[in-house]
């Protein structure tokens, strides 16, 4: 291909973009529509159910926080129902905190995990943290220096998973974006990806970003939200 006609090419994508997205609408758009939903008292009650779940857990010693990092470590990749399944066996059988590398890897297979050798080495890689999980993360100034330390230190755990860790433990103030949300986000002309590759960290906290700005005009936060356009893609209101 010439020179030319790349630049042309990438010019007309550039511009095809600047098109397709309107932010300032976008974020108007957004809210609207997780505004009505909001308004759906069926909705409403399992999404306030499912936050004072996770301010439970917040209460909850450092165990059980292990328990969500390790459900988080099985998501990624899987399903949130597969991850549960796969967190519930490992807690009944013992592995969890006790189990050998291949006790945990043959567990996750039996629960039909897709990835069960890799995440089992990220689970017994982070076995460690259990005791001191809670304390670590608590002392941390603010959420996105504790998410930071997160991704730089428990193998496995990207910006997606580690910001999911740490709205489940009740820290509120961070999106978690998957699929679902990106496709929210593009339906509303936000951002035009689709999801089928990870997001770096700078487009990670950009887009968050834009979350957040439709989360305050909403008055709730990242964590709320994020259920009701979870809700908007699925019909469930998973953690």
């Amino acid at each position: 291909m010439e020179a030319s006609t790349r630049f042309k090419s990438h010019h007309t994508i550039q511009e095809k973009e600047q098109v397709m997205l309107n932010p300032l609408k976008g974020v108007e758009s957004l809210a609207a529509t997780v505004g009505e939903l909001r308004k759906n008292l069926d909705v409403k009650s399992i999404v306030d159910e499912r936050i004072a779940e996770f301010l439970e857990v917040n209460e909850m010693d450092s165990y059980a926080w292990f328990e969500e990092l390790t459900y988080c470590l099985l998501t990624a990749y899987s399903s949130a129902v597969r991850g549960q399944l796969c967190v519930d066996a490992l807690c009944d059988c013992g592995a969890l905190l006790e189990g050998s590398l291949e006790e945990v890897a043959e567990t996750l297979r039996c629960q039909g995990h897709r990835f069960a050798e890799r995440r089992a080495e990220y689970i017994v890689g982070a076995r460690s943290l259990a005791p001191g999980l809670k304390g670590i993360i608590q002392k941390f100034d603010t959420t996105g220096e504790a998410r930071r330390w997160l991704v730089e230190n428990v193998r496995g755990l990207g910006w997606k998973e580690a910001s999911h860790f740490l709205r489940n433990v009740g820290y509120l103030d961070v999106a978690i974006i998957d699929r679902h949300i990106l496709s929210n986000m593009r339906e509303h002309g936000l951002v035009t990806a689709d999801g089928k590759k990870g997001l770096t960290k700078r487009r990670y906290l950009e887009y968050e970003g834009m979350l957040k700005k439709v989360a305050e005009k909403l008055g709730m936060t990242l964590g709320e939200m994020d259920l009701y356009l979870w809700y908007r893609k699925t019909g469930q209101v998973l953690k």
